[in-house]
């Protein structure tokens, strides 16, 4: 174990260490040829109290996994099942990826460190527990591209390069190689629950619901809402209200997840997992982000639809605790609950205030129609509309502008930041072709900076208190 110092603000606390027995299998991370750091997120590091480690101690924990202090011993790597494209799979778990450590930040919230492309597990299969760099380069984009668009999203913490050759089938190879950690509030996922189903586990599927409840807590069931004392029951509610405003914020962010398996569900309604995303070039419902996506299961406009059958599948996995009425109530919640946010998220994007969720779903969709007629891309629409201004400001009428809407410079900028596939191709090929980081490294400040101008979006109760 490291004895290295840290800030006074790191608060290590592997609370999952209550659960490990039966949630995970301890690992051994890969042996690395070499290890070359390429990205530290220092504003997720200071959230964290790790900002002060230097790079050879940065290294020597998040691409040699040296425990961090008084954290934990052994990397974990969890168990859980899933439904990939509505096909249930019981042969998942963390296949190249383990829970690292554990954390507190400065408000209390209980944070992850986790990892991707971190070697073989024994949920592995076939897979050689490795990440491409181009893949780590994406994460970071689509991380940093969401947050700023006020997407509960997990934060690309660390990418370090590690000097392997691999093969992949999707990629020119061979390619290069990474480990990347993320920063997230949790890796329990809706999959977690299936797979305590599956093996008809009452015990550990209670242990499991009052872990979430004290460690992600949000708000307490309507007061008319059945069974509303039920753990199983108040973190049904929780899951429906973060997951209906995690659909609603892809959406407004004009953003492809592309593979909602429920395996890929955060119950803390925190969007992680990046694999094949995309971002609109315009307003298409039928927009698919991932080539195997035949059926267009997960297109842009059907994301809503996916997540809110993804939590028709933890509803189905707490039967084993309580009835289901109390569940299904909860779950008929997530339609208006997402309708709420959409227009609630609508209105932030566009620095405008809400005048109640019947008139806003009019303007919604008035906009919606005006971005298919016109071909506008999203971003370039509601930057130019920002605060009720641009060629279609006769669809806000009656709004007014939120207190400085356009203060920030950036909406005084020539056009604004988005995401399309061409961008990300040219950071990459930069990369690629000739080692040059800075247009990555453009990318992101720029990124940050929007986010500033956006100012925080507001989120659902139910996500107050897990939002990074």
């Amino acid at each position: 174990m490291s004895d290295e110092p840290q800030a006074d603000d790191y608060r290590p606390d592997p609370a999952i260490l209550s659960l490990a027995d039966w949630l995970g299998d301890p690992v051994e991370p890969a042996d690395f040829p070499e290890t070359r750091l390429r990205f530290r997120n220092g504003r997720a590091a200071a959230d964290i109290g790790l900002a002060d480690l230097d790079d050879a101690q940065w290294t020597a924990h998040f691409g040699r996994f040296e425990p961090l202090p008084d954290n934990l011993p052994q990397p974990l790597a969890l168990k859980y099942h899933g439904h990939q494209f509505r096909v249930y799979n019981p042969d998942i778990g963390d296949g190249r990826g383990f829970l690292f450590a554990q954390m507190r930040s400065d408000d209390g919230r209980l944070l992850d460190l986790g990892t991707k492309g971190s070697g073989t597990t024994p949920y592995s299969r076939a897979g050689d527990g490795r990440l491409t760099l181009k893949g780590a380069v994406r994460e970071i984009l689509a991380t940093e591209m969401l947050e700023a668009l006020g997407v509960n999203t997990s934060k690309t913490f660390s990418v370090i390069e590690t000097g392997e050759k691999l093969m992949r089938g999707d990629e020119p190879s061979p390619t290069r190689s990474a480990v990347m950690v993320r920063l997230s509030h949790s890796h329990v996922r809706i999959g977690t629950f299936q797979r305590l189903l599956a093996h008809e586990d009452a015990e550990h599927m209670a242990a499991l619901v009052d872990y979430c409840l004290a460690h992600f807590p949000g708000p307490t069931p309507p007061e008319d809402a059945p069974g509303r004392d039920e753990p199983a029951v108040i973190l049904m509610h929780q899951v429906v209200e973060r997951m209906a405003d995690l659909a609603a914020s892809y959406m407004v962010a004009g953003f492809v997840h592309g593979v909602l398996n429920t395996d890929n569900m955060n119950v803390t309604g925190e969007s992680f997992d990046y694999g094949p995303w995309r971002w609109l070039p315009e307003w298409d419902p039928g927009f698919t982000a991932a080539y195997f996506d035949h059926g267009g299961l997960y297109a842009f406009g059907r994301q809503p639809e996916a997540l809110n059958w993804n939590c028709g599948q933890l509803a189905v996995a707490l039967r084993l605790l309580a009835d289901s009425p109390p569940l299904v109530a909860a779950l008929e919640r997530f339609g208006p609950l997402y309708m709420e946010a959409i227009a609630r998220r609508w209105c932030w994007r566009l620095g405008l205030d809400p005048q109640g969720v019947e008139r806003d779903a009019q303007m919604v969709s008035a906009c919606e129609k005006a971005m298919k007629e016109s071909g506008a891309q999203p971003d370039a629409f509601f930057f130019a509309h920002r605060g009720g201004r641009g060629a279609h400001s006769d669809l806000f009428e009656g709004y007014k502008p939120v207190p400085d809407a356009l203060s920030h410079e950036y909406w005084d900028d020539d056009a604004p930041q988005s995401m399309l596939i061409e961008e990300v191709e040219a950071i990459w090929s930069a990369i690629d072709e000739s080692d040059d980081w800075q247009p990555l490294m453009n990318k992101v400040a720029a990124l940050r900076r929007m986010g500033k101008a956006h100012e925080p979006a507001p989120v659902a109760a139910g996500h107050s208190e897990t939002s990074l």
